[in-house]
């Protein structure tokens, strides 16, 4: 009874002093009677930022997570057996048993020891040049995405976009309030001759494994966009998704490497190597976007988590992590020739393919159908255990297309053992002999 008494007196509901009987605090507030109906009983549309406004009017794709099916193409999947347990557990433990007394917040441009393993391992894997100073660890190339919209555009201001592109970073862009300027790629990736000569903030590009279609930028074209970027004191933002993964010959060094003006970002992931889960991305950035980057860090989450940042450390320092890449290299090239094979024996002899020197994904073409035909051959896929994904949604200028085109389909492989695969493949020809052009 005392612990109610005292309960009710913290809450100021009573009224207590030495010496006095408690009373009843007076007057209390008397809630009114609600002016709108509940939730969900017709009540007004919530007052919303002009953000929140352009998010809504732009929309947003729904992640595929629909039910699940035995053979799914899913592309940016990677396979759980995959992930190097044993070497992580003892990295994770490692740190947790030296884990240092104070637990207080941590920098927000990421572990030190991170930073540094990165700078050495960058500099050998992708021939990046940069300090450790100049690398902020992000909760994945995401986060690095929002970043660079919400530091470097206005609503107003342009940005070149590759077309087509990854949907979620145009959105992100987009988000902001810029125009986007979309800008054709071909079997070599961006299509610099068609960059506009006007003022641009910023242009997204996925020089080493163009996203989706898998051209690899050549230096020639690297150059010009370099010098495009120069004449109008645009940034290049390059995401590099799955630069690692380059098939019969070395990765091509990152487009940072040839910058003489320090106008690239730079984003890579480790979603790739090793989880999407792990969150774990990060950015080397010009000299002087340091300081505003890890500002925003600060402001957007503090930083990211210490523990598996310290892990992923001691994997990199140790050489276990690139160990882990090359085998991943050669575990992917015997998932990709499984498909180019099945494909090559299996699909319909018009059937091709796009973007299979390097990443993680092909796009197959197939001309007998149109783009109008890829919703109604991905619904009849799934139906049959085989989940594969449209091309078209992913081109940002539609409207200037005013005829149908072949229809594409994304396949990634990662995720899929070699017998998946080829069974895969076997189910969707006969989804592809029964559905055919409509």
């Amino acid at each position: 009874m005392t612990a109610a008494y005292e309960q009710l007196a913290a809450e100021g509901y009573l009224v207590t002093s030495i010496g006095r009987t408690s009373r009843i605090a007076s007057p209390l507030a008397t809630p009114s009677a609600r002016s709108t109906p509940p939730s969900g009983c017709g009540q007004t549309a919530p007052v919303l930022s002009e953000f929140a406004r352009r998010l809504m009017g732009i929309g947003m794709p729904a992640l595929p997570h629909a039910a699940p099916v035995r053979f799914d193409f899913l592309y940016g999947a990677v396979a759980a057996r995959d992930f190097p347990r044993l070497a992580w557990r003892r990295a994770y433990q490692a740190e947790l048993m030296r884990q240092q007394a104070s637990l207080y917040y941590a920098p927000p441009e990421g572990d030190e020891s991170l930073r540094h393993a990165l700078q050495g391992y960058l500099r050998r894997a992708r021939g990046l040049i940069c300090k450790a100073e100049q690398i902020v660890v992000v909760h994945g190339s995401q986060q690095a995405i929002d970043l660079c919209a919400r530091l470097l555009l206005d609503a107003g201001d342009a940005f070149v976009f590759e077309d087509p592109g990854y949907l979620i970073a145009r959105r992100c862009f987009e988000a902001t309030g810029a125009e986007c300027l979309a800008v054709p790629v071909d079997s070599e990736g961006l299509d610099t001759a068609e960059l506009p000569e006007r003022n641009v903030r910023l242009a997204y590009v996925t020089p080493s494994h163009q996203f989706p279609l898998g051209g690899i930028l050549p230096i020639g074209r690297r150059l010009a966009l370099l010098q495009w970027a120069q004449r109008h004191g645009a940034w290049i933002i390059e995401d590099d998704y799955d630069g690692e993964f380059r098939y019969g010959q070395r990765p091509i060094d990152a487009l940072q490497s040839v910058d003489p003006d320090g106008r690239v970002i730079y984003i890579g992931t480790f979603s790739k190597a090793l989880s999407p889960q792990l969150r774990l991305g990060y950015l080397v950035l010009p000299p002087e976007l340091v300081p505003i980057f890890r500002q925003a860090k600060r402001l957007n989450d503090r930083h990211a988590p210490v523990l598996e940042q310290r892990a992923l450390a001691a994997l990199i320092e140790g050489g276990i992590y690139e160990r882990h890449i090359r085998r991943m290299r050669r575990e992917n090239e015997r998932r990709r020739a499984a498909l180019l094979d099945a494909i090559a024996h299996h699909l319909p002899k018009e059937a091709h393919v796009s973007g299979a020197a390097a990443g993680l994904h092909i796009v197959l073409w197939l001309p007998s159908m149109t783009s109008r035909d890829e919703a109604a051959l991905v619904a009849s896929a799934r139906s049959s255990g085989v989940g594969i994904y449209p091309v078209t949604p992913l081109f940002a200028d539609l409207q200037s297309r005013t005829s149908p085109w072949a229809a594409g389909f994304i396949l990634g492989y990662a995720s899929l053992t070699v017998e998946q695969i080829q069974q895969g493949i076997l189910a969707l020809a006969s989804v592809i002999a029964q559905t055919g052009p409509r």
